[in-house]
């Protein structure tokens, strides 16, 4: 997701398949019939596809790699893109993306517009660039990958979205409701760069996307462009202190060594008290096994941007 090089532009290649994820952001069948319109418009041919559940996001990618498509187009939020994203890494097929999430964090990062038909003209008309992505036990993941608390909110959110409906006020509720029913915290052992150390905490969040670190002004942007990765251990050990952490990080004064500890590493490895942790990638999650071994893939990915769209984050 930095320091990249270009391999030519996007009308380089030929065939398009749209992954399209009718669960995403604030997605409805109006906003569907207006991106197939700006596709029509564009004079792109594209192929539909539409998995039945997010699960079949990424089975779909692997289909269309599989089919011959040289563009496929992540049409959601982050989480389908990252699901995308790890169908076509280490593949020379390019990813176009239509942002329709909450967040779209790796969209942003890459000046993508969030805008669909401004997005299917960068599909049309944009420059290939080459991003690096994280790896976490063998799955792809783009923005962050994270364990403990984190989890939990998504898991909170879920059913906030479903009484609600999906917004960033209802994505920020599902945070306090967590916070405020803290558990014990998590006892991980961490490997980087060498070294070994404990940590008790209720959320170790890696970060891989220089944009969400500096959205916030947290630590680690500079480590993220060097292809590391920001590892952001919180350092509180009840709710209230969470709660007040929180509350820095949302005015963006979280502070390091106060609120969270930093560890800046191309590899780490985390182990954890229990064989199987439930842990986040890109706002998705899943059960996952442990030892937990993150690296960067590096350039492993081709995206399609903007003409102008900056080599580096």
């Amino acid at each position: 997701m930095r320091d990249m090089t270009h391999s030519g532009t996007a009308a380089d290649l030929c065939g398009i398949c749209v992954i399209l994820n009718g669960k995403s952001g604030r997605q409805d069948r109006r906003e569907h019939e207006a991106l197939m319109r700006a596709f029509r418009e564009s004079g792109l041919d594209v192929a539909v596809k539409r998995p039945s559940s997010g699960d079949r996001i990424a089975a779909a990618a692997a289909e269309a790699v599989a089919e011959g498509y040289g563009i496929v187009v992540a049409a959601g939020g982050d989480g389908t893109q990252s699901a995308v994203a790890g169908a076509l890494a280490g593949t020379d097929v390019a990813m176009g993306i239509v942002p329709m999430g909450t967040f779209n964090f790796f969209a942003r990062e890459h000046g993508i517009d969030t805008d669909a038909a401004a997005a299917v003209a960068t599909i049309r008309q944009g420059r290939i660039k080459r991003v690096s992505v994280g790896d976490i036990n063998g799955q792809i993941f783009l923005n962050n990958a994270s364990f403990g608390l984190y989890p939990a909110i998504l898991r909170a959110r879920e059913d906030i979205y479903r009484r609600w409906g999906r917004s960033r006020l209802a994505a920020y509720w599902s945070v306090l409701s967590v916070l405020m029913h803290m558990r014990r915290p998590m006892v991980v052992d961490i490997q980087a760069d060498g070294i070994r150390r404990r940590y008790e905490t209720p959320l170790a969040f890696v970060g891989n996307s220089a944009y969400q670190l500096r959205i916030h002004d947290l630590a680690g942007a500079e480590a993220v462009g060097a292809d590391r990765f920001a590892l952001l251990l919180a350092r509180a050990r009840t709710p209230w202190a969470l709660l007040a952490s929180a509350l820095r990080l949302a005015r963006r004064s979280a502070r390091q060594g106060v609120d969270f500890d930093l560890v800046c590493a191309d590899e780490i490895v985390i182990a954890t008290r229990t064989r199987t942790r439930l842990v986040a990638r890109d706002g998705e999650k899943a059960r996952m096994r442990g030892p937990f071994r993150l690296t960067v893939r590096s350039r492993a990915l081709k995206i399609i941007v903007p003409t102008d769209a900056p080599d580096a984050p």
